[in-house]
């Protein structure tokens, strides 16, 4: 058994596949990693409905009912603090956070994104990479900084782009890898491991590559 138990929240807003990988991930005694609540900004969120199956409390907070993102970002963070988190993770939450929220959590709070970062930014990243003619494509993981998906990278996995392939079987692929890349770093992070430095991103004391350490499959 771990000497510390790492809690983590968890924020998506929709079908919550990572949010399932981390469910699985956590299985067993040795597993440091607690999925202590799931936050939604959507009620309709599949991702509750695993939340639920697998006994995680969950709250849902609509973004509509707010005057602003700073107001929906305040009642967030209040949410979230009240479960007190050691990790905060984002699986898929289609909000953009404010400043003072990224700030408030900073050093423990984890994104993924469907790309290879610093490539395609933003959406629509597995068209993008097909359009750009790209050998390669993936996903990272990365701690979020105020600069929308620029945060220093902690892992990414790396898939080739077949001739044949469509955004669906691309999305496909990319998706099994998010699957296994976001639980390692969640655990490196819960066993004391991974942490944010002035510098960048470290693993066991040393900082990583820009890239973060490199999965190829």
């Amino acid at each position: 058994m771990p000497s510390k138990t790492c809690n983590v929240v968890v924020l998506l807003s929709g079908s919550g596949s990572n949010l399932q990988a981390l469910i699985d991930s956590c299985q067993g005694q040795d597993s440091p990693v607690r999925i202590r609540a799931v936050l939604s900004n959507r009620a309709d969120a599949y991702g509750l409905q695993r939340a639920a199956a697998a006994g995680i409390d969950s709250v849902v907070l609509d973004h509509t009912q707010f005057d602003g993102r700073e107001a929906f970002d305040a009642a967030l963070m209040a949410r979230i603090d009240g479960f007190a988190p050691d990790l905060v993770v984002l699986a898929g939450f289609m909000r953009i956070l404010s400043g003072g929220f990224v700030r408030h959590y900073q050093g423990r709070l984890l994104n993924i994104h469907p790309s290879l970062l610093p490539k395609y930014k933003g959406l629509h990243t597995h068209r993008r990479a097909l359009e750009a003619g790209d050998a390669e494509h993936g996903c990272s993981v990365h701690f979020v900084t105020e600069e929308l998906d620029g945060g220093p990278l902690v892992v990414q996995a790396v898939v080739p782009v077949a001739s044949d392939d469509t955004v669906e079987s691309l999305a496909q692929r990319v998706h099994h890898q998010e699957h296994l890349i976001y639980p390692l770093a969640v655990r490196w992070f819960a066993e004391g491991r991974l942490r944010l430095g002035e510098q960048g991103a470290l693993l066991d004391g040393q900082p990583l590559a820009a890239s973060g350490h490199l999965i190829r499959s």
